[in-house]
């Protein structure tokens, strides 16, 4: 996503922007994502929903709390006038389902996604109850299906005007909600032992050649028509995600390291939410003081300097703002009640052993 930012509001880097121009399918990735962890880590738990709620609001709000302020600070900053309704919509998490980009846009354009995500939660308990309940032969007929969904809508979107399909395809939570629910039938089937036919180094080169051959579609077809790879990228690419992290989970339940295990990597996980709705703020910043760069060398320098000071802001970020409040949240909020004790039951009296046995 970062990639896919500096090339489109910085300027393109041969051969990384030719990778990176449809990274906005990163998007799609944690969609799916976000479906099967919810899936992998509550199935089974007999979590009450207000509880999985709260957690989920001790998760995300704060730093979207904090990424407005920025960002609204950053447009006055850069005399852009900010509609205050906008900025209400994000921090409400709606703004996602008003299909006007001052809405979808508002406060922090970053944030788009978290509307998506607020519905996620909202309806997971619901899905987990209904999908918990299902076998591996289900899950395998509701994959299929919202995967050909996803198929339906990009070619019915041909029909609608650019504005409303850029909504429709990109940011309705609805639409979107194919995306998740795929990874919430994977997440259980992974979890419940079924082992993915792919592995990850092949599922590794599945995504990588997806969006090498994106390449050349891009030069074909304007982003502006409806059959661009622009909305192919993101909507038809959620298989292709959800074949890699089952992939991925799979290596891990069988032991085996992965570069996903090691203690950078970690770390950068942590401060991923936190560098995804900051990072296209510092580069508005950026753009705004140095001004758009007219050369490879302007460009490659704003590109290294971007990145480090957003991923040193993300890390701030997380360590000062995200952890703690998220902990603070947790303790004042609803918990999950714990099991009462069985009942103690003095032990019986053994007689003496029968014949035959010691």
């Amino acid at each position: 996503m970062v990639l896919y930012h500096l090339s489109r509001q910085v300027g393109t880097v041969p051969v990384v922007s030719e990778a990176a121009w449809y990274g906005r399918s990163g998007v799609t990735f944690f969609f799916v994502l976000s479906g099967f962890v919810l899936a992998w880590t509550y199935d089974g738990a007999h979590v009450p929903a207000k509880v999985f709620l709260w957690r989920r609001f001790a998760r995300i709000w704060p730093m979207l709390a904090v990424s407005v302020g920025l960002s609204v600070g950053a447009w006055m900053i850069m005399d852009h006038p900010v509609s205050r309704k906008a900025a209400a919509a994000t921090l409400l998490a709606v703004h996602a389902w008003i299909p006007e980009q001052v809405y979808y846009s508002g406060g922090n354009p970053a944030a788009w996604s978290l509307s998506d995500e607020a519905w996620f939660y909202l309806t997971f308990p619901l899905l987990l109850a209904f999908f918990a309940r299902r076998g591996g032969r289900f899950w395998t007929v509701t994959a299929g299906l919202v995967s050909l969904g996803a198929v339906v809508l990009w070619l019915a979107s041909s029909s609608m005007s650019p504005d409303i399909r850029g909504w429709a395809l990109d940011y309705f939570p609805l639409t979107r909600s194919l995306q998740f629910v795929l990874g919430v039938v994977a997440g259980l089937a992974v979890k419940r032992g079924w082992r993915p036919p792919v592995r990850l180094i092949p599922a590794v080169g599945l995504i990588l050649c997806w969006h090498l051959a994106l390449v050349p579609w891009h030069h074909a077809v304007p982003d502006a028509q409806w059959y661009s790879p622009y909305a192919a990228s993101q909507l038809l690419s959620a298989p292709l995600f959800a074949a890699l992290i089952c992939a991925a989970a799979r290596a891990d339940q069988e032991g085996r390291r992965t570069a996903l295990t090691g203690r950078w990597s970690i770390r950068l996980g942590h401060w991923s939410f936190a560098w995804y709705l900051v990072h296209e703020i510092v580069i508005r910043l950026v753009i705004h003081v140095h001004g758009k760069p007219s050369s490879l060398l302007g460009t490659v320098s704003i590109w290294l300097l971007v990145v480090p000071v957003s991923l040193a802001l993300a890390g701030l970020c997380y360590e000062y703002v995200e952890r703690p409040t998220e902990r603070l949240l947790r303790r004042l909020g609803p918990t999950v009640a714990k099991a009462a004790p069985a009942p103690h039951r003095p032990a019986e009296r053994s007689g003496p052993a029968p014949a035959g046995r010691s």
